[in-house]
């Protein structure tokens, strides 16, 4: 055995050789200290006499000088003795290595000169060279050198180095994270004895001691500042943490680590005081009983349950259903019986009983066990085996889900729906009345299904999908092929080198954990295989090597993203070894039954509630989700790995050469340096040059996306919670929101998931939505890219054909400010290469995935941000998307034309061009008519004709309704010609048509399209004609900005003003909004941009609040009481949408800690009670509005698909087929008007009212700012805006409302 010191060479002798002055200085200054100290002794005394008579009369006043007795004894406490100090060793064998301690004794100045004389005299002795550098090992007391080469030492310390401080970091990171107080108190229990020596850990008996009680230290007036709102987020922090951690080392056999970290916290928390972190959360406990279980280890479950006892914390049915769970399991084996102390099977009947009897005591019945429990494996069928061991004829029951609406804006919805004991599989063949609610999800082959989700299950447990590139490369040279062969070698070498790099850091982590109590990153690392750790890794380099040479992540976002990346991995293995993949893929074979019969009157979400119900009885549960990773743990475990990638994956800089070279020169693949970010300094990750070179000058012709970046290939899983839904077994965030924010998550958890189906079932419509590719526009497009691009055609160029610097000769000859200049340049130039790659990677990805689902049905799935608007989940190709992507999409189904259908097509190609925007419908076919050469010209000849698409608004979109219009009049029938081009209903000025609706504004309301008109109306140009009116009388007046912008009060010059209104803009905002329009004005003077800006906004905004009187007393109404609830009540707002959804504006100040190693920790920001009053006030009444919005998308959607309308939104621009056009405007319409009937500013201001209001007993009454500022609130929140005169049933007539 060796013991190997954590410094290199002999350093640690002169470390100690240097420290003896510095011990002799601390000495000296500690000698002055005990002369102060003696000095203060002597000041104490004489004030205990002087003070004597004033605290027998327990009043002291502060003129005298004088102190109070208590606080007097309280100074002069003694501290506590600081606990023992340990010194780490890392011992080294053949087989394994291993991280030990001992203790540190202390040791006086004196003596540890003495200590250092002698080790000095030895080294002289024996004649160790201090500059040698290899590391010095202790064999049997005495020192000796090891026999390695200084080379490979010099490789182990080093990476052992960086290790340990990865380690430490992350292990500080844990500490801080749950928010655990370290006490000075040390544990009875020597935890680090609990090991064998092949490493497994042995759990004793443990008893813990009673320590005698310290006397209190004395605590400043700092000391209670805590408040209860932090003390509930580190108490959830704590909780969050321990779930995870316990459930990471009872999957990995770790089930004694996760036993001891209980225990441990358990008597960390003892003496913490009033605000000490308590584990009083009963899943923890859960999930540790889940371990012990499996392993029948019922004596261990016993143990736990006294501690629950003692820490009075409610056992719940999972607890009971655990222990059954493991009964069940001794029922088969007489040597497990013995082992738990359970002599026979009486016995073992009777534990049963009084497991069922102690369940009782807490209302606990059996069916409630069954029906409540999420039961993993074969749990469910083990605790049923143990029930019927004393009651053989229980039979489970379980409460039916209900399936129905409960929101009056939708409960018409729930008719021709069945009872849920109707089963769907027996009855498929039954056509159902209602039935027509499945049009738009059937229509396809069992077969074919079956088929799609097989590849989309292979493709989420790989984890990643490779597709070819699109990009056509010319034919392979020498140069390119030796490249790729090269790249071949060094990533065979690589996965070598990380396999290698991982399984040393993870033994010495190893090592660490047996001698650290609390929580460390063994039992995150030890989720996934080490061949798969290689395989995110070289995926990782591969990424960093494409990405932009100017921007990155900064360091912590790459931890954090590569962490997340093997939690997604780590999901899929557990559903997969917990036996819930098996299950889903039963229940998704049965829902593709029913998808390719189409007779049921269900939604998808409804088909999928019924057959889960229909399992109830057998296998695990459905509802089971994964303990999410707290941050902390993703950031340890990304910083883990990227400590391999950065320290141990190397490259020879001459490897690229074709000559071959004897010598290698290895340096590091990757390095850091730091970019400056506002105003912070920020680390980032950056490949070598020469590997970026081999990476690019290999033309790879394969891309390689994360499952989650790319379309399924089979319909998504409908949501029917808001932890299941999306992926098939890779688990999908609901709400879009970051890790550090969980209070609307909190709230929806919490909430009865009835409350939700309407959101659900929209998103469900969105997502079940079938997609393909218009090979058409791809072709074109394909064709432009590959050429080189086209920048007038939106397809981006690569950054080798911008023209090249203008340098000057002699650079030497340059002014100071001309080499400033020149620099500057340099920068632009660069910046520029840099965006021009980043933009043409961002094509070739949308193409390349286009490419790839050529001919080819996919699904695109859905989830929502925190104000309930929906988003694609794959990001490149999606309708979500700018004009190109939109172009590449068509729907899968096909419907035919229809009598109107054709003109549909036409306006839509019309509207696309924006050229016709304040005609009539009648005027813009008349048009389409006019130009129709024009458009069979652009189908036909899109890049050789004579491009009339080009001049559109939208010019790929056009070309791709151009193609669509010629295919169905050559067709020779276009009423039976089947189209899939999704038409567009746009919302005219969407945000001020829902304030105008809100405020009943009968001037808003006509501006914005709500009441009927011949034409449309344009509410820019209105307000145009107002600021105009205002500017000519002040010209008249003499104002002297108002006669330099004669001329220049144009439409385009306030229109981003106008249209951001609604989201909150401010008066300096606008300014620079219009500011930047003049400036691109030729003909105006720019000396005057700056004042003409300035009157502008301030014209503009009057003439808005003239327009919509109604919708600026609203806004005002709404940036009020954000106001005083994040000043007053200082609380995030939150409000409660017309369809049941919860909004909580995640704006907080965040106060991030750092440890020495830079790393992130997990809070919770959004519950810390210090909301950002400015973003809280400025985001409402926007985020409101999006609420708004959100909600009647989500009724059009519901509403469309009970008919069979195929539906497809971007946010509130709706698609469809062309000849269901006219319905899906009917229900649009019906929809809006139905839901500004229901008292939304009434609901919310009594919302607001019942959350955020002072009742009686919390007002102070003494007239201070603080009692003020309370009654102001409560009178705001109730100040509700009077309303106007508009009748919102005349927007049911409205052509122009969505158009």
């Amino acid at each position: 055995m060796y013991r190997l010191t954590t410094v290199k060479g002999s350093w640690n002798i002169r470390l100690l050789i240097n420290r003896k002055k510095y011990v002799e200085n601390r000495a000296q200054n500690f000698h002055t200290l005990l002369n102060r100290s003696t000095y203060f002794s002597l000041l104490s005394e004489q004030v205990r006499k002087t003070t004597a008579p004033l605290i027998q009369q327990q009043q002291i006043t502060a003129s005298n000088g004088s102190i109070n007795a208590e606080l007097l004894q309280k100074m002069i406490q003694k501290k506590k003795k600081k606990g023992k100090k340990y010194a780490e060793l890392l011992q080294i064998t053949t087989d394994s290595m291993k991280q030990t301690t001992t203790p540190i004794k202390k040791l006086k100045a004196k003596k540890l000169s003495n200590f250092i004389d002698k080790a000095h005299e030895e080294i002289k002795r024996k004649g160790i060279n201090d500059n040698h550098n290899s590391p010095v090992v202790f064999v049997n007391n005495n020192i000796d050198e090891l026999k390695l080469s200084s080379d490979k030492l010099h490789d182990i310390m080093d990476s052992y180095n960086a290790f340990k401080e990865t380690t430490e970091g992350v292990t500080e990171a844990f500490e801080e994270e749950t928010a655990v107080v370290e006490e000075s108190e040390t544990v009875t229990e020597e935890q680090h004895l609990f090991e064998e020596e092949d490493g497994n850990e042995i759990i004793p008996e443990v008893v813990l001691k009673k320590t005698p009680k310290l006397k209190k230290k004395f605590q400043s007036s700092t000391a209670n500042s805590i408040t209860e709102a932090e003390h509930k987020l580190k108490q959830k922090s704590l909780a969050i943490s321990l779930c995870s951690y316990i459930d990471c080392c009872v999957q990995n056999g770790m089930v004694n680590r996760g036993y001891l970290t209980i225990i441990r916290y358990r008597w960390k928390s003892k003496n913490a005081g009033a605000y000490g972190l308590k584990i009083q959360d009963i899943n923890i406990y859960n999930i540790l009983m889940k371990g012990y279980s499996q392993e029948e280890n019922y004596l261990k479950l016993r143990e736990i349950m006294a501690i629950l006892e003692e820490d009075r914390i409610k056992p719940n049915e999972q607890t009971f259903a655990l222990l059954l769970d493991c009964l069940g399991r001794l029922s088969y084996s007489s040597t497990s019986l013995s082992k738990n102390k359970i002599k026979n099977y009486q016995e073992l009947k009777d534990t049963i009983n009084k497991v069922i009897k102690e369940a009782s005591k807490f209302h606990i019945s059996l069916n409630d066990i069954f029906q409540k429990t999420i039961f993993i494996k074969d749990q469910r069928e083990m605790v049923l085996h143990a029930v019927k061991l004393v009651h053989p004829l229980f039979i489970p029951s379980y409460e039916a889900p209900n399936i129905l609406y409960n929101n009056r804006l939708v409960n018409k919805l729930n008719a021709n729906v069945q009872d849920i004991s109707y089963d769907p599989i027996v009855n498929i063949h039954r056509k159902l009345e209602g039935s027509e609610i499945m049009e738009g999800i059937k229509g396809f082959n069992r077969s074919d299904l079956e088929t799609w989700s097989r590849e989309q299950l292979l493709n989420e447990l790989n984890g990643e999908v490779t597709i070819k590139s699109v990009f056509k490369y010319p034919e392979p040279t020498p140069k390119v092929i030796n490249y790729r062969n090269k790249l071949e070698e060094l990533q065979k070498k690589w996965r070598e080198c990380i396999i290698s790099s991982f399984n040393r850091d993870f033994n010495v982590l190893r090592a660490e954990m047996k001698t650290r109590g609390g929580q460390n990153l063994m039992p995150y690392l030890r989720t996934l295989e080490v061949e798969q750790y290689a395989d995110i890794l070289l995926n990782e380099i591969r990424q960093l090597t494409e990405g932009s040479e100017t921007y990155s992540p900064y360091i912590s976002q790459l931890y954090g993203m590569l962490g997340s990346k093997v939690e997604m991995r780590y999901q899929v293995e557990q559903k997969m070894k917990l036996g819930v993949l098996q299950k889903t893929g039963d229940i998704y074979g049965k829902y593709c039954d029913i998808i390719t019969a189409g007779n049921s009157s269900d939604n998808s979400r409804q088909c999928f509630q019924r057959l889960i119900y229909q399992s109830q009885n057998e296998g695990p549960s459905m509802n089971f989700h994964h303990q999410p990773w707290p941050m902390g743990a993703r950031i340890g475990v990304g910083k883990f790995l990227y400590n391999i990638l950065i320290r141990d994956v190397k490259l020879d800089p001459n490897f690229i050469r074709t000559g071959k070279h004897q010598n290698e020169n290895l340096t590091s693949a990757f390095f850091t340096l730091f970019r400056y970010q506002g105003r912070s300094v920020k680390e980032e990750v950056k490949p070598h040059p020469i590997l970026m070179k081999l990476y690019r000058g290999s033309q790879l012709e394969t891309l390689t996306f994360d499952v989650n970046l790319v379309p399924m290939v089979c319909p998504p899983q409908p949501y029917w919670s808001i932890k299941n839904g999306g992926y098939l077994v890779a688990e999908t965030d609901f709400l879009r929101l970051p890790s550090n924010c969980r209070q609307q998550n909190d709230m929806l958890e919490d909430m009865p998931v009835q409350d939700l189906y309407p959101v659900l079932d929209a998103l469900n419509q969105q997502q079940s939505v079938a997609w393909q590719i218009n090979t058409d526009i791809l072709d074109v497009v394909i064709k432009v890219f590959n050429e080189g691009g086209n920048l007038k055609l939106d397809i981006p160029q690569l950054p080798e054909t911008l023209p090249p610097l203008e340098m000057p000769e002699n650079e030497s000859s340059l002014s100071n400010s001309e080499k400033f200049k020149l620099f500057r340049e340099k920068l632009t130039h660069r910046k520029k290469q840099a965006e021009m790659y980043s933009l043409w990677c961002d094509a070739h990805y949308r193409l390349s995935l286009a490419n790839h689902f050529r001919n080819r049905v996919f699904w695109l799935p859905h989830n929502l941000d925190f104000r309930g608007r929906f988003y694609s989940i794959p990001p490149h190709l999606s309708h979500l998307s700018a004009d190109l992507g939109r172009s590449l999409l068509k729907f899968h189904k096909k419907k035919k034309l229809g009598i109107d259908g054709l003109s549909w097509l036409k306006l839509h190609c019309i509207n696309l061009t924006g050229l016709k925007k304040r005609n009539s419908i009648r005027e813009r076919l008349l048009f389409a008519e006019e130009i129709l050469d024009e458009i069979l010209d652009s189908a036909d000849n899109p890049l050789n004709g004579r491009r009339w698409w080009l001049k559109s608004d939208e010019p790929w979109q056009t070309l791709a309704c151009c193609m669509e219009i010629a295919n169905a009049i050559r067709s020779g029938d276009p009423e039976n010609f089947e189209s899939n081009i999704p038409i567009h209903q746009d919302g005219s000025c969407n945000g001020l048509q829902h304030y105008a609706a809100l405020g009943r504004d009968t001037l808003g309301a006509n501006s914005v399209n709500l009441s009927p008109n011949e034409t449309p109306r344009d509410v820019y140009s209105d307000v145009v004609a107002l600021v105009e009116k205002a500017r000519q009388k002040d010209e008249e007046n003499n104002v002297p900005v108002a006669k330099i912008l004669r001329n220049f009060v144009l439409r385009k010059v306030i229109k981003q003003t106008v249209m951001t209104t609604v989201y909150g803009v401010t008066r300096y905002g606008a300014r620079l909004q219009i500011a930047k329009q003049l400036k691109d004005i030729d003909d105006f003077p720019k000396e005057w941009v700056w004042p003409a800006s300035s009157y502008l906004a301030s014209k503009t905004f009057d003439s808005i609040r003239e327009m919509f009187t109604s919708a600026r007393e609203i806004q005002d109404w709404f940036v009020d009481c954000a106001r005083l609830i994040s000043t007053v009540c200082c609380d995030n707002v939150e409000w409660v949408t017309p369809l049941g959804l919860p909004v909580v504006q995640p704006y907080s100040r965040i106060k991030i800690k750092y440890s020495q190693t830079n790393m992130e920790k997990n809070n919770v920001t959004d519950m810390s009670k210090t909301p950002n009053g400015l973003k809280q006030r400025n985001a409402f009444p926007p985020n409101f509005i999006h609420s708004l919005d959100s909600s009647h998308m989500m009724l059009t959607s519901v509403h469309c698909e009970k008919i069979g309308l195929t539906f497809a939104s971007v946010h509130d621009c709706y698609w469809t087929h062309a000849s269901t056009v006219p319905e899906m405007s009917r229900i649009c319409r019906e929809q809006f008007v139905a839901l500004h009937s229901e008292p939304i500013l009434e609901d919310l201001s009594k919302f607001l009212f019942k959350k955020y209001s002072f009742d009686f007993k919390q007002m102070d009454f003494d007239g201070s700012t603080k009692d003020l500022s309370k009654r102001k609130l409560n009178r705001i929140l109730t100040q509700v805006p009077k309303k106007g005169d508009f009748d919102l049933k005349t927007v049911l007539d409205s052509v122009y409302f969505f158009s």
